[in-house]
């Protein structure tokens, strides 16, 4: 008995019939089996589509150009503020430390009086008006319990116990303009304006009529009550 001839498949002249046959083919020419083939094709597929998207060309990107802050322009306003300067003060008579001090614009004769270190056991405090605005240059006296003022060097050099002055209160219709000084917020100014209000008017009638002299308001008539009289 003669064996048959190993069977030979010719492919077809359709192509999509020799298509679908393909694996099969070549798995029996590879000795493996279709699954296998088709398996491999995959692969190849695959390996193929990463190293595409691997190796494509980034997108361009349109970047959005924008200022940096260095070239930009800010006005920014300017915070430096000046502080005012300080208020020399001479603190004298019952407190810690008596001498010249320094003190804010806008300090009362209790905060003078704090930066002299406070007030002593027998300062007269019924005598002190603590509420008092204090100006630079000026002298604030703390008299102790029974004590007078001591008279006050001008500064022209008189010791301030002539007419104007008597144990520290300035007589306004006697002093002269140097002695007018002496008493807080009076410059050389107002003393001379004092002096010839006096000589037009006549003598001052009360503390009050010190009101008619221009630059000398309530404020000022209040620091000077104390010290004045007529």
């Amino acid at each position: 008995m003669v064996a048959p001839p190993p069977s030979t498949e010719v492919l077809s002249t359709d192509p999509e019939l020799d298509w679908r046959r393909a694996p099969r083919l070549l798995a029996d020419r590879l000795g493996i089996s279709p699954a296998a083939v088709m398996l491999g094709l995959l692969a190849v597929i695959a390996a193929a589509t990463g190293a595409w998207w691997a190796f494509r060309a980034p997108p361009t990107v349109v970047e959005e150009m924008l200022p940096f802050v260095g070239d930009i322009a800010v006005a920014v306003p300017s915070t430096t503020t000046h502080a005012p300067a300080p208020l020399v003060v001479h603190v004298d008579g019952a407190v810690a430390e008596p001498g010249v001090h320094h003190v804010v614009l806008g300090s009362r004769v209790v905060d003078a009086i704090e930066a002299a270190g406070g007030l002593t056991e027998d300062a007269d405090r019924s005598r002190l008006n603590l509420a008092l605005l204090v100006e630079d240059e000026q002298r604030v006296w703390v008299p102790r319990l029974g004590e007078e003022e001591p008279s006050v060097v001008t500064p022209t050099g008189g010791d301030g116990s002539s007419s104007g002055a008597s144990g520290g209160v300035v007589d306004i219709n006697r002093a002269s303009a140097a002695e007018l000084e002496a008493l807080p917020g009076i410059g050389p100014s107002l003393a001379a304006a004092i002096v010839d209000h006096r000589e037009r008017e006549g003598t001052f009638g009360s503390i009050e009529e010190l009101l008619k002299v221009a630059g000398i308001g309530p404020a000022k008539l209040a620091q000077l009550r104390p010290l004045a009289r007529i």
